[in-house]
């Protein structure tokens, strides 16, 4: 079965696709070789849209459409997940007697973070950053085809050395 051109009065075959809507690539209908040109002469995608408009996503595709923020924010994804990753099950932080519970000057959640970056209680910071700069380029996705599993690990490390860069960081 054939399929005919879909501008009007057209009776030739259909082969190229011209997109219905502007932002969705999914809906589209077929034209033949004439009629394609002609629809591509006169194809703007950014028709209807105000010059703010038009900066905007200029803007936003260099980002690939995705909102940004910076790292050290404290809206930041990986803040805020860190922050709520690791639950105090046992009331430790909350309890009045903490000071007494705390043997030494870093946390459990210091603890935690250096434990997913497979240091110890009494590393120094240079080797904290370090340690992190070597798991990055190791479990990166671009050197691991885009692997979900390694970019998970990664975001674990990258949220661990945040919470040790707030807490143990160069000041």
């Amino acid at each position: 079965m054939k399929i005919i051109c879909d501008w009007k009065n057209c009776k030739e075959i259909g082969s190229y696709k011209a997109p219905v809507e502007r932002d969705n690539s999914k809906k589209y209908r077929l034209l033949c070789l004439t009629h394609i040109k002609e629809f591509n002469k006169n194809w703007n995608y950014f028709q209807n849209m105000n010059d703010q408009e038009i900066e905007f996503f200029i803007k936003s595709d260099l980002t690939w459409h995705k909102a940004t923020k910076k790292f050290g924010s404290s809206d930041n994804f990986f803040n805020i997940l860190w922050n709520n990753a690791l639950d105090d099950k046992l009331n430790i932080f909350k309890s009045s007697n903490f000071k007494d519970f705390k043997k030494t000057k870093i946390s459990q959640t210091d603890k935690d973070a250096l434990n997913v970056l497979d240091l110890n209680d009494d590393v120094k910071w240079d080797k904290i950053h370090s340690r992190f700069k070597e798991l990055v380029k190791k479990y990166h996705p671009d050197k691991n085809q885009g692997s979900k599993k390694y970019e998970d690990k990664l975001k674990k490390i990258t949220l661990a050395y945040s919470q040790l860069k707030k807490t143990l960081g160069k000041k």
